[in-house]
């Protein structure tokens, strides 16, 4: 639109272009867009003049829901007038921002402003950086070139008139269920602030925090703003309240990291201004994952400190069912963001091994980041997470049927297969009148990830389908908690590590020392004793007693395969259906126990004791169960690598190279003498660095010297010598890899051979004991028939 000249007696008038820059190009977790107009708590009021010369009386907006700008209205203010633009802007449901003003040149003040709809005008081309071309972000295009605007001008009498005004829009306009979610609607008043501030200080989430701010404004178009700002706002008052207790954190990490390179520690952000997250990882967490990082769980429900900082351990399960410490992260920001930065920043630091399965809290921005950065690892929700925000999301259905939490309980944990789980799911909804909640609705919406049955087919380590694994939110129980703050919890951190170590030494002890009680004659109960730690024996030995009770009936048989109904005695309408390879000795189960903790379970026991396999199939025991878990095969494998954090990850060398330098640096200061040495050293050191560079990095130490790789050198009396002293062990990757599958070939050979022997003396086991039985049964009779 044209805006026609002012003119102010001999003002100059001059144009200050204000918020051409595309306002969806912000990252409103990091950035607020000042063009953009935010209705405040404070909002000035304005006076309206009819189009006749009428003066209405002073006006908040918000209560006249049908005025709309016209030509000539006047302001007292310019912010009146942006005020009064913006709450009109929420009725009829756009969003709003600066676009343009003009100034005086003899004072430099505004004497006009456009208001104008956020979606005016095109995004402006921005010029590529030449180093790198690639667009980190690329954000949807949201400038349609709308028209609509409100124009206002200064008068003399130092009131704003509407100069010019464009009401029709060239795009739909937003319903009022969802004008909320637009930028210049949205902001965090002050009662919700006050209201965020006390439940994140009881601990509660940002999910948790917007579910109270529904029900205490009656929905979320009342509230004002997403959850997006709820958590920026929490990120902003944390930082706040903070304030420089990081860095008793910091220092904390440094000086280990300066005792031990291979202690790993990063910050998202600079350490000087905002930080996002803290990372930290000691070695014996990294070499604990080479043997239990199979299954992983992060945890944010600690929130232990007096800022309710979310402390966020990543924990596992040993070889004796304990929670063993993976790493540690302070999440100051709870951003998708940053939990990707986590999760790939922890995953540098294994070397890059994801887990097989991760369990976490139940979280839509932490399953997205997982789904970024762990695309084949299994997702689950903590199903107690779940049965909590149970007894919040659903108070008044608890409080109205006592009975519904148990039965919500039995439908999740006692059902053995998808179908039961569905048809129990659906009577338990129809029989409390609960079909239409939103957050069951949500929950059920997400039962592949946390509902038992659609979970058994992936190893989590547990012993127990009801029963809450220990490895859940307990690692720092009773050393940590909400009034920690961070000077105690660095004192606290290292007690209960050392606490967890004690009692791993202890669980190793009793299982060396101590011989189990067995209680059957079976071979099998004495090969575990053996084989198992204490605690996983004790869980095989109910297992294998419990097959006494059990009975198992033959109902099918293809070629080596046969299909058996196991049930318990007396309870033969709640079957299972095991399918065993005699010639294997392979086994399945329906209830799926081997696979979801690694323990064979009774049905399968019953069926090896019915067709006489008197000893567990090695592949049957899980080294991670054993206690040899932590011997030599795993660790010989990656110790090195994660031993050694220089070679594991550019941001670990980053890490050990600026440590070693600046102790060069504080060393080559002390003296004159000593400076010009360190000097020397280090153009020496660059100009190694440089030749390692060019080549490739192919160097070799020779009696603590770098020197050029010997098989690079154009000397022909150094390849002679080589040559001379040729060895036939594998000089190429090729070789190598040629010789591991002449090996594997091999070793399957020999594996086949192993399993036919081993079905050879199954069988002729089988046939000793059928000889037995025959020969017991005759030694009956003839006993008999002496006493008659």
């Amino acid at each position: 639109m044209e805006f026609e000249p002012l003119s102010m007696g001999n003002d100059v008038i001059e144009f200050d272009m204000i918020g051409f820059g595309d306002d969806a190009g912000i990252d409103i977790e990091n950035h607020v867009d000042d063009n953009d107009l935010d209705s405040g708590d404070n909002v000035p009021i304005y006076t309206g003049t009819s189009s006749i010369g009428a003066t209405m009386g002073p006006y908040i907006p918000g209560v006249d829901t049908n005025l709309e700008p016209y030509q000539g209205m006047e302001f007292e203010s310019e912010e009146a007038a942006k005020a009064f633009y913006n709450s009109y802007a929420r009725r009829v449901g756009f969003s709003t921002r600066v676009s343009m003003s003009r100034r005086s040149r003899r004072d430099g003040a505004i004497i006009q402003r456009s208001f104008v709809c956020a979606k005016e005008g095109f995004r402006a081309g921005k010029e590529k950086n030449s180093l790198d071309e690639r667009v980190k972000r690329p954000r949807a295009e949201t400038r349609v070139g709308c028209k609509a605007m409100l124009v206002v001008k200064i008068q003399d009498s130092g009131t704003w008139v509407v100069s010019s005004f464009v009401k029709e829009h060239n795009h739909e306009l937003v319903p009022p269920d969802k004008v909320h979610c637009l930028r210049s609607h949205r902001h965090v008043s002050g009662p919700a602030k006050s209201l965020i501030d006390t439940l994140q200080g009881a601990g509660i989430g940002p999910s948790g925090i917007m579910s109270a701010l529904i029900k205490e404004y009656g929905g979320i178009s009342n509230i004002g703003f997403t959850e997006r700002d709820c958590r920026n706002y929490m990120r902003s008052s944390r930082q706040r309240t903070l304030g420089g207790d990081t860095q008793i954190l910091l220092d904390y990490l440094k000086s280990k990291q300066a005792d031990n390179p291979s202690f790993f520690f990063a910050v998202q952000g600079d350490e000087d201004q905002c930080m996002s997250t803290i990372l930290w990882v000691d070695p014996k967490a990294r070499t604990n994952y080479t043997y239990f990082g199979d299954t992983v769980t992060f945890d944010t429900t600690y929130r232990s400190n007096r800022y309710r900082l979310p402390f966020a351990p990543f924990t596992g399960v040993n070889h004796h069912g304990q929670p063993v410490l993976f790493g540690c992260a302070f999440l100051v920001n709870e951003s998708e963001a940053s939990f990707i930065w986590l999760f790939k920043t922890w995953l540098e630091a294994m070397s890059g091994r994801p887990p097989v399965s991760i369990t976490t809290n139940h979280d839509r921005v932490i399953r997205a980041a997982v789904n970024h950065v762990f695309p084949d690892t299994r997702h689950r929700f903590c199903k107690w997470n779940i049965f909590k925000e149970c007894q919040e999301k659903l108070s008044h259905v608890l409080s109205e049927h006592h009975n519904f939490e148990p039965d919500l309980h039995k439908c999740v944990n006692l059902t053995d297969s998808i179908e039961e789980f569905e048809s129990c799911w659906s009577s338990l909804i129809d029989s409390y009148g609960v079909r239409e909640h939103e957050w069951l609705q949500t929950i059920y919406g997400d039962r592949w990830q946390w509902v038992p049955v659609y979970l058994r087919d992936t190893f989590f380590a547990e012993m127990s389908i009801t029963q809450r694994s220990d490895s859940i939110n307990s690692y720092f129980d009773g050393y940590i908690n909400a009034s920690t703050t961070l000077q105690v919890f660095v004192k606290q951190y290292e007690k209960a590590l050392e606490s967890r170590y004690e009692k791993e030494v202890k669980a190793d002890y009793d299982t060396i020392n101590t011989a189990p009680v067995l209680k059957t004659p079976s071979p099998m109960e004495k090969q575990a004793a053996g084989v198992y730690t204490r605690r996983l024996f004790i869980k095989f030995q109910e297992e294998l007693v419990d097959t006494l009770t059990f009975l198992a009936n033959k109902i099918n048989e293809e070629e080596m395969v046969a299909m058996y109904r196991v049930a318990k005695y007396g309870e033969i309408h709640k079957a299972y259906i095991v399918k065993f390879n005699f010639f294997e000795a392979k086994a399945t189960c329906s209830c799926q126990m081997f696979e979801f903790s690694g323990l064979v379970c009774r049905h399968i026991l019953t069926v090896f004791r019915v067709t006489n396999l008197l000893t567990l199939p090695s592949h049957y025991i899980l080294k991670r169960w054993t206690r040899n878990a932590k011997s030599g095969v795993i660790f010989d494998e990656h110790t090195s690598d994660l031993l050694n954090g220089a070679q594991e990850s550019a941001t670990i060398r980053y890490n050990n190279l600026r440590r070693e330098a600046l102790k060069f640096v504080d060393e080559g200061v002390s003296s004159l003498k000593v400076y010009e040495v360190a000097m020397s050293a280090l153009q020496e050191a660059a100009n190694k660095v440089s030749h390692a560079s060019k080549s490739g990095g192919k160097l070799v130490m020779s009696n603590g010297t770098c020197k050029e790789d010997l098989h690079q050198s154009n000397d022909a009396t150094t390849k002679g010598f080589d040559s001379q002293f040729d060895t036939h062990q594998p000089s190429s990757k090729d070789d190598q890899e040629r010789t591991i599958e002449k090996l594997t070939r091999q070793l399957d050979r020999v594996r086949r051979k192993c399993d036919v022997y081993r079905s050879n003396l199954l069988s002729i086991l089988k046939d000793i004991e059928e000889q037995k039985l025959e020969l017991s049964v005759r030694v009956q009779n003839i006993k008999l028939g002496m006493k008659g």
